[in-house]
Order: C-alpha cells, then sequence, then structure tokens
C-alpha cells in the first residue's frame, strides 16, 4: 500500500519555481510514495467560522479537506512573501486546522519545503508554515525540510526535477515522511 502525500503549494503564479518544486516530488517519489498536488488552493475563501457550518461548508474547503482527510501526510510547499508565508497557504492550514483538536491535519505527519530568491531560500516562511501547521495538530518533521536559495538564477534554465541535488533532498523529505506515516498506520492498527 503507498503511502498518499498531499501538496500544497503556496504559489498562485503559473510557472511558479515552488509549483515546479512540488512538480519534482510528485515525479521522483520514492518507491511506496504517492505525491497529490492540491489544485484548489486559489479557490478557498478566507476562513470564517461563520462559512464553516456543517452542512454548509463552502465546496472548495469541502474539496480541501476530503482531500486532506484521505492522506496519510502532506507537503507544504512555500515561497516567501515579505518574510512569510504566503496568505493562500495559511489559508488552507486554517481550514484543515478545524474544528480544533480534530483537523484534517491532526497527528499526520507533515513537511514544509520550499525555494525563493533570496539567500536563505525562504526559511522565514518555511519557519512560519511549520509553526501554523504544528498549532493545527499536524506532526511537523523538523528534520524533514529542505530551503532552496536563488530560486530565479538556479531554476532559470533547469526544472527542478531534472536537478540531481535537489531530486535527492526532495526524495529524502518524501523518505522521512513515509517513514512516520507508516509509524502512524502501524499504531492506528
Amino acid at each position: 500500500m503507498a503511502i498518499n502525500v498531499l501538496t500544497l503549494v503556496g504559489s498562485l503564479r503559473s510557472g511558479s519555481t515552488n509549483g515546479q518544486l512540488a512538480e519534482a516530488a510528485v515525479a521522483h517519489a520514492p518507491e511506496g510514495v504517492e505525491v497529490t498536488l492540491f489544485s484548489g488552493i486559489a479557490d478557498l475563501p478566507f476562513y470564517n467560522e461563520d462559512i464553516d457550518v456543517e452542512g454548509q461548508v463552502p465546496a472548495a474547503a469541502a474539496k480541501l479537506r476530503e482531500a486532506a482527510g484521505s492522506a496519510d501526510a502532506f507537503v507544504l510547499v512555500s515561497p516567501e512573501y515579505n518574510g512569510t508565508m504566503p496568505a493562500v497557504l495559511k489559508n488552507a492550514i486554517d481550514w484543515l486546522s478545524r474544528p480544533f483538536g480534530a483537523g484534517a491535519m491532526t497527528g499526520k505527519p507533515t513537511a514544509v519545503i520550499g525555494t525563493a530568491f533570496g539567500q536563505f531560500g525562504g526559511v522565514w516562511a518555511q519557519d512560519e508554515a511549520r509553526k501554523a501547521a504544528g498549532i493545527a495538530g499536524a506532526n511537523v518533521l523538523e528534520d524533514a525540510k529542505l530551503a532552496i536559495p536563488g530560486s530565479l538564477t538556479r531554476f532559470a534554465e533547469l526544472h527542478p526535477k531534472d536537478d540531481a541535488e535537489v531530486v535527492a533532498q526532495v526524495s529524502e523529505v518524501l523518505a522521512a515522511l513515509k517513514g512516520a506515516a507508516e509509524k502512524n498506520l502501524v499504531a492506528q492498527g
């Protein structure tokens, strides 16, 4: 049985290097890991308890929760916008955090990766995404991380899925998620 890893990308831009990094994860998932890219993050309304009512949850949020509910683990792919994660990624985490203590991320292994133009590769944004996911109940794997600096130059002519170093690093993150997800499944019996 393959471990299903749901991937949320915090960039909406077509041709985004973070979107390409997520594509690299799909293309180079280790054996026993299936990576699924969630494509509806832009359609989510901003989280609001007034619209998060059973039977009336907006369709985009219900779609996200359904995909997350069937996932064994998560990869959050975050660029850095003004020193933090993009609002669309934070909003997705907010939707997945409810109901509090029983949201779709609760207890599931989660890794945060990303790339940014700056010299640190977006680590501030990724740290914020790890913090938010942890508060949302995810089992954030602190050692499974990847921050790639200089995205615009590094990937100007080379897609991340064709960069051997990136492929190896992404594969390590996915292998760590697989191991943690398998432990969860064994514990659940």
